[in-house]
């Protein structure tokens, strides 16, 4: 869910999601309940799930988040914060119960579903909210770093150039009202 108030955010103590390298060990025991519903088929179900749990690593860096996992098939993703279009938090009944959370962080890909998922973690809304205040400084910083050479290059300031823009609007304004 993508909010234009930020003001439901909490500050973020960024150090501490920096240093969140494995899932909480209450994700092996979602793993674990989820597949006593295959009963017979338990083993089957269960030793992907708990070899996807062992090998769970994430990194938090400065420019985006990687995720990686498994031991024969190895897979590894690392999304930059710029690239970052929304991101979701979900929880079911078990994750409720046990005090879990997902982080779904959705790309430009075109995909509708989420394209990494940081699960299994307790601190669900405090990184939603570093996600999303790294996604947003990077957007800010994106604009900053274009408007800065068309501002400095003209013999306005750009906090010059707003005022004028502003004053314009409010002389638009000014005269729209007289005419009604």
């Amino acid at each position: 869910m993508h909010h234009d108030d930020d003001s439901h955010l909490k500050p973020v103590d960024e150090a501490a999601i920096l240093a969140i390298t494995r899932p909480d060990p209450r994700l092996l025991t979602l793993y674990f309940i989820r597949c006593l519903g295959a009963t017979v088929a338990f083993p089957i179900a269960f030793i992907p799930c708990y070899l996807r749990y062992i090998t769970l690593r994430y990194r938090f860096d400065n420019e985006g988040v990687a995720v990686s996992w498994g031991y024969l098939f190895r897979k590894e993703t690392y999304l930059t914060y710029t690239r970052i279009q929304d991101i979701h938090v979900t929880r079911g009944i078990i994750e409720r119960w046990l005090g879990l959370g997902t982080v779904e962080i959705q790309t430009a890909a075109g995909s509708s579903q989420a394209e990494e998922a940081i699960v299994g973690v307790t601190q669900f809304d405090a990184v939603r909210n570093f996600l999303y205040a790294r996604m947003r400084g990077h957007e800010l910083q994106a604009v900053s770093d274009q408007a800065s050479p068309t501002a400095t290059a003209g013999d306005e300031s750009l906090d010059s150039l707003l005022r004028d823009i502003r004053d314009e609007l409010r002389g638009i304004h000014e005269s729209l009202a007289k005419n009604m």
